[in-house]
């Protein structure tokens, strides 16, 4: 027999947290929809204007983090035309910080940190992008992460795999986090879930830096 009082099952769990499945739908949708209008503008970068929005993160990147002794950087490795802060990386390590770079460990699981220097050997990591060849560990003061989206409120929209969320949410403290994009990377909302981690701050393709306020 039925009963009126059945219960509901609308809101499901995901990484703990309590989404309604049409919403979640609706927003994997919108996004990926997103995803591909702002990588279709990336692919009609030249590579000359890519270089030089990259050179004017680098520069806004050198006042906003004092590179130092002490200081840990989780930096990343460019691919698929995002910005190539790798001069900015080399220049940060001869200035004393320690850079690292995220390696996919366990697929939908939080990235690790694994120190990288000019002219470390790499290797192919999961999806082929590089990592550096020998593992070491290290924990980050601060977080660059490349974006492909960035709302108003420094919301992030990545490349769809929620890496840097779980990596975030799983640190016992917050890094400073900056988020690095395109200067044609802004919109309005990414529609944010309970699991996505803002920016702190975030620098574009024209230098500009935005600070976010949470």
């Amino acid at each position: 027999m039925k009963s009126d009082s059945d219960p509901c099952f609308a809101h499901l769990l995901v990484n703990g947290q309590p989404v309604d499945p049409d919403t979640r739908r609706d927003v994997s949708r919108f996004r990926r929809a997103e995803r591909e209008r702002l990588l279709q503008a990336r692919r009609a970068l030249s590579a000359s204007a890519l270089a030089a929005q990259s050179d004017c993160v680098a520069n806004a990147l050198t006042d906003l983090v004092v590179a130092r002794e002490g200081l840990t950087i989780a930096a990343y490795w460019p691919i698929r035309g995002e910005l190539d802060l790798r001069p900015w990386m080399t220049a940060a390590y001869e200035n004393g910080a320690q850079i690292a770079l995220p390696v996919v460990i366990e697929k939908n699981a939080p990235v690790a940190f694994h120190l990288w220097q000019p002219g470390s050997p790499m290797k192919r990591g999961i999806w082929n992008i590089p990592v550096p060849e020998t593992g070491v560990a290290v924990s980050a003061d601060v977080v660059i992460a490349p974006l492909l989206g960035l709302d108003a409120a420094g919301f992030r929209l990545g490349n769809g795999g929620g890496y840097y969320d779980r990596t975030l949410a799983a640190l016992p403290g917050m890094p400073q986090v900056i988020g690095v994009g395109h200067d044609f990377c802004c919109m309005e909302t990414i529609f944010p879930m309970p699991w996505d981690i803002p920016m702190q701050q975030s620098v574009l393709g024209d230098g500009k830096v935005i600070d976010h306020a949470h």
